[in-house]
């Protein structure tokens, strides 16, 4: 019966397939996502894998042995690379540089593998999309080939300031007769602006190092991804574009704090922390709406001992209810007595979800470091900042929060590169209740809903997934031979 179906199925006007032509060629489509194995580069990979596997892409994120257990995520596979240390991931380097080169090395030789083991399947691998702090992996996606995307985890205005210092066009260290520090699409950058390795470059050598070091092959990338969107960043955007062709795709916050497209996708799905979400839940439904001060300075972040008391002392002079996230790590700089005797006003924990926190409704301003992920997420989710950056890019991102976005205030340091408890009660005051309050809020909610709108139809970000993914789809289904796209993807 099977073989009489087809001695005249010449003669037949139409031949109809029970099948769907877009699926059979999505169902190809297989991207491997690779992130720098940390907190703040895991989560926004990742997000965008669910982006991906959402459109009908089999997204599998590839993270190192150490941190494999700590992805637990439905709809994307994940598979394990090696970093060279299995056991304990970067506590086990002597160095910020023995880890990079030992990566660089047993990344690649275990990514090459990982490609090798889908080559025969029903889903050989379309693209490595790799963290940009990983430029090996696309000389691996080259070798195998396959197309390779680097993705940015930081502001595009970041980018732009590294491009130019990796172009020589701008000198390091940036000194204060230098400044205003004038660079295209970008506002003026005093020194307070600056991230703290332009200043200082020889205080975190490695560091600099890596940042540098996502450049020199980008031009090869078939697609580079930055993690912001039109609305936010779009003049830095345009000036990273004159040398290569950017597409934002962010913010990479999970779903339902945005378009709520992808079911259930209410966290990140990666965790290197256990988090404590019940007491936290619990102590904000006792609270009045906008009246907790959230307190976060993220998974690197370390306080002095001084700088700590100044903003336990703040908080608690404020006289408004708060909720401070401490690492377990970092909990012994707390002076004695603080937690027992604002116990009433505040409270203190390891972790918590910070993205449920932000959107509770008694929570009215957002104490930050201003890490890019932390900027996205109060920018999502509408809540005034307090901007108290530290380090790195966090200098930078602070400006935008206080003076382009006008979404919250910076604390200013003093001469001892200490924010005291007057200037930190001060700035909370006056993104709680005073006079630039309403403007603030005004503003945050404004760029809430422009968030949302990136993800929304014809929404920027949307549109970029989808041209990415479509061009995947047809070069599958065409058998397009896998060669350099660049400025045409």
């Amino acid at each position: 019966m099977k073989l009489n179906q087809y001695p005249n199925l010449d003669k037949a006007d139409w031949i109809f397939a029970n099948t769907f032509e877009a699926l059979e060629g999505e169902r190809r489509v297989h991207v491997v996502v690779l992130p720098y194995p940390s907190q703040g580069h895991i989560n926004p990979l990742l997000q965008f894998a669910k982006r991906l596997a959402s459109k009908g892409v089999k997204a599998t994120l590839a993270t190192t042995t150490y941190t494999l257990n700590s992805i637990r995520v439905q709809n994307v596979g994940v598979e394990p690379i090696s970093d060279g240390f299995d056991e304990a991931g970067f506590a086990q380097a002597a160095d910020e540089d023995t880890f990079l080169r030992s990566f660089k090395t047993n990344g690649s030789r275990t990514l090459s593998q990982l490609l090798q083991k889908y080559e025969s399947s029903d889903f050989p691998v379309s693209c490595i999309v790799y963290d940009s702090f990983l430029p090996w992996a696309l000389d691996v996606a080259k070798k195998h080939g396959v197309y390779g995307a680097s993705f940015f985890t930081n502001s595009a205005t970041v980018c732009v300031i590294f491009s130019h210092i990796h172009r020589g066009l701008i000198s390091l260290p940036c000194k204060l007769e230098d400044m205003p520090l004038l660079v295209p699409g970008l506002p003026p950058l005093n020194l307070p602006d600056l991230p703290s390795f332009l200043k200082k470059p020889d205080s975190n050598p490695a560091y600099l190092k890596m940042k540098l070091n996502q450049y020199p092959n980008l031009d090869k990338a078939d697609w580079i991804f930055a993690n912001t969107f039109e609305a936010l960043e779009g003049e830095a955007s345009r000036g990273i574009s004159e040398l290569w062709p950017v597409k934002s795709i962010g913010p990479m916050v999970p779903s339902a704090y945005l378009d709520g497209k992808i079911k259930g996708d209410r966290g990140y799905g990666a965790s290197l922390w256990k988090p404590l979400g019940e007491e936290c839940a619990k102590w904000l439904e006792q609270k009045l709406p906008k009246s907790v001060v959230y307190v976060s300075f993220g998974s690197m972040v370390s306080l002095t001992a001084k700088q700590m008391e100044e903003l336990a002392l703040g908080l608690k002079e404020s006289g408004l209810y708060f909720m401070w996230v401490i690492r377990e790590s970092e909990r012994s700089k707390l002076f004695d007595g603080i937690v027992d005797s604002a116990k009433e006003q505040g409270l203190f924990v390891t972790w918590c979800n910070q993205l449920e926190a932000l959107a509770h409704e008694a929570v009215g301003c957002f104490v930050t470091h201003c890490g890019w992920n932390s900027i996205l997420e109060g920018l999502s989710l509408g809540v005034p900042m307090v901007a108290v950056p530290q380090w790195a890019d966090q200098l930078t991102n602070a400006k935008f929060v206080e003076e382009i976005w006008e979404v919250g205030v910076r604390a200013k340091e003093d001469e001892e590169g200490v924010v005291r408890k007057e200037e930190f009660i001060g700035c909370l005051k006056e993104v709680m209740e005073g006079e630039r309050s309403k403007d603030i809020k005004k503003n945050s909610s404004k760029w809430r809903a422009m968030a949302k709108k990136e993800f929304s139809e014809g929404g920027s970000s949307n549109k970029s997934i989808g041209d990415f993914v479509e061009h995947l789809r047809l070069a599958n289904k065409n058998g397009e031979a896998k060669e350099f796209m660049n400025g045409t993807n």
